[in-house]
């Protein structure tokens, strides 16, 4: 387990982009709704924090895209790499848990929109928590 004292750090694949978190993210989330699919070209993994803790270290190629009127996406605009998803208004928000630098510590616990996989897979018996678009908890999440 990673120390609660830690900061968490990560980038897109050609640096462009550095990031810090300076308190421990929540658990990985995997999203299904039909943005995430498309940012992702599968579902999105992401995790959670407070803005706050949250620090850019460097930007040289951050872009931000507003993909509803709920939040943006901030993404490479060289590499092309998802990065974060921005809740307007709101205290929090995510990163892509694949941007994190390695080891993260962190672990999955649940499959967000559900309702809103792609047809063309299946989400195996992995016991994680599985919400539907209407289920509290997903309330913050764009509508797909």
């Amino acid at each position: 387990m990673a120390d609660e004292t830690q900061v968490w750090a990560g980038g897109c694949e050609c640096g462009g982009v550095r990031y810090e978190i300076a308190a421990r993210p929540g658990p990985i989330s995997f999203c299904h709704c039909g943005q995430c699919r498309r940012q992702h070209s599968h579902v999105g993994a992401y995790t959670t924090f407070p803005r706050e803790a949250f620090r850019l270290v460097k930007d040289e190629t951050l872009a931000w895209y507003q993909s509803s009127e709920r939040a943006r996406r901030g993404f490479c605009s060289r590499c092309g790499a998802g990065l974060f998803w921005d809740p307007v208004g709101e205290a929090r928000m995510d990163v892509t848990a694949g941007s994190l630098d390695q080891p993260t510590g962190l672990r999955a616990d649940r499959h967000i929109w559900v309702d809103f996989k792609g047809d063309y897979y299946d989400i195996g018996e992995d016991g994680l928590i599985r919400k539907t678009s209407t289920e509290p908890g997903n309330q913050s999440k764009v509508e797909p």
